[in-house]
């Protein structure tokens, strides 16, 4: 047996964070959003017991160290499962840049294991296993646009966000979610972004509010530390976009364009200046039925 399925991507329409809890984690408040552009995994059963797990990116690890992997073991190990299971890995998502990639493949592995091993687990019992494996995982199999609140794993659904282009651009640095947190000043002088407008605007259906209302207060350390997001962000605008914003703890910056022309000048302006490689013109998503 095979399965095919997409691993969406997600962005940040708005990301605040309220506190640094005692436990060390971030007690969060942010809109999430997938967006068309997705990793393709292939799921096969095999006869060999354990799991094997190929990737199309080199420095990709094919072991218990991907989260792949650690999706397939949660259900063998609880289920018992005899048979083995390969998973083949084609990675379009920007690796570690604030979208969610390796998150949103665990998601569809655990979606498809249920499916082919026939394990009859809901969606709200495959993301209560998902958060062991990483606070974004609930919200990979929700999909759609949610409020995640808590750690990320408080998940609300809400109205769809206004259809529009997202350009993404990834630029060439590498950003650490852990250095970033832990470098987050939060006292009286924090700027918070406007994270009701960005609820009332996808409440109204108003893509111009929406734009005017994304924020994301890990700005105030990651582009402090590479410039280059700025200036991303910078372009986007000045091209004809209606906002830009970074994504997560970055460096992935996106803007919402309501003119795919414009949307394509910007890819052509972005990689003409050399500012990132990987740069994708994708949509919003808002089917929430399966990876």
């Amino acid at each position: 047996m095979e399965l095919n399925l997409k691993a969406m991507a997600k962005i940040n329409l708005g990301l605040d964070v309220l506190r640094r809890r005692e436990d060390g984690y971030h007690e969060v408040r942010m809109v999430m959003q997938t967006i068309s552009l997705f990793d393709r995994i292939t799921l096969r059963k095999v006869h060999k017991p354990g799991i094997q797990v190929r990737t199309n990116l080199y420095y990709l690890p094919a072991n218990e160290n991907n989260l792949v992997y650690q999706a397939a073991k949660i259900l063998i190990d609880e289920f018992g499962i005899e048979e083995g299971v390969q998973i083949d890995l084609k990675k379009r998502i920007p690796v570690a840049a604030g979208m969610a990639g390796g998150s949103s493949d665990a998601a569809a592995v655990l979606y498809g294991m249920n499916r082919m091993f026939g394990l009859k687990l809901s969606k709200e019992a495959l993301m209560e296993r998902g958060v062991r494996i990483g606070a974004d995982v609930p919200y990979c199999l929700l999909r759609g646009t949610a409020l995640a609140e808590g750690i990320g794993e408080k998940l609300t659904p809400l109205p769809e966000a206004p259809r529009c282009r997202v350009l993404i651009a990834k630029p060439p640095v590498s950003v650490s979610t852990k250095a970033v947190y832990e470098n987050l000043k939060l006292d009286e002088a924090s700027i918070h972004p406007d994270m009701d407008g960005v609820l009332a605007a996808i409440e109204d259906g108003d893509l111009k509010k929406l734009s005017s209302s994304m924020g994301n207060i890990l700005e105030s350390v990651t582009c402090t530390r590479y410039p280059v997001i700025l200036q991303l962000k910078e372009i986007m605008k000045e091209q004809g976009a209606l906002n830009a914003l970074m994504s997560g703890s970055g460096p992935t910056v996106f803007g919402l364009f309501e003119d795919a022309k414009r949307a394509r000048e910007a890819m052509k302006t972005i990689k003409m200046q050399g500012l990132a490689k990987q740069v994708y013109l994708a949509e919003m998503f808002h089917n929430r039925r399966k990876p």
